[in-house]
């Protein structure tokens, strides 16, 4: 099975989008298909996005116990890595390198995300940076086991 980090932007899409690849993806996770992992980092960053950025706020209507629930469930369902290593000057945008750090730590095989600073890197140390799509297409090519 393997292991998988989902940035904060994928992650948000799940919250958001409860039928496009980001969720399915979490569904994968849910049902034992993908072993999830996230950083305290990652899941402040998707409270702090799903509660504070006012466009997403005017569009969708959630109530903050909402993203509470949410962040509490993917901490029931993932590895949550602590000792995230330090990791500078990988990405194009430097905060993205938080991102690849507990992907780093958790021993990822992929780093699922949409973000063109981390796509553009393709793999590092072992791990493949991915789109959702793309990281459906492999578990869908996967032998069912």
């Amino acid at each position: 099975m393997p292991r998988i980090v989902l940035d904060s932007t994928v992650l948000v899409s799940a919250f958001l989008a409860p039928r496009g690849a980001a969720a399915a993806i979490l569904g994968h996770a849910r049902a034992g298909r993908v072993e999830l992992a996230v950083s305290d980092m990652i899941l402040q960053e998707v409270s702090r996005v799903l509660l504070t950025y006012p466009h997403i706020r005017q569009r969708y209507h959630y109530p903050d116990t909402h993203v509470q629930t949410f962040c509490e469930g993917l901490t029931q369902v993932s590895l949550v890595t602590t000792d995230v290593p330090h990791v500078s000057g990988i990405c194009r945008d430097p905060n993205d390198d938080m991102v690849l750090a507990c992907a780093l730590a958790a021993q990822a095989a992929y780093l699922v995300t949409r973000d063109k600073d981390l796509l553009v890197v393709q793999h590092y140390a072992g791990v493949a940076i991915v789109t959702p799509e793309a990281l459906l297409d492999v578990l869908r090519a996967a032998p069912e086991g």
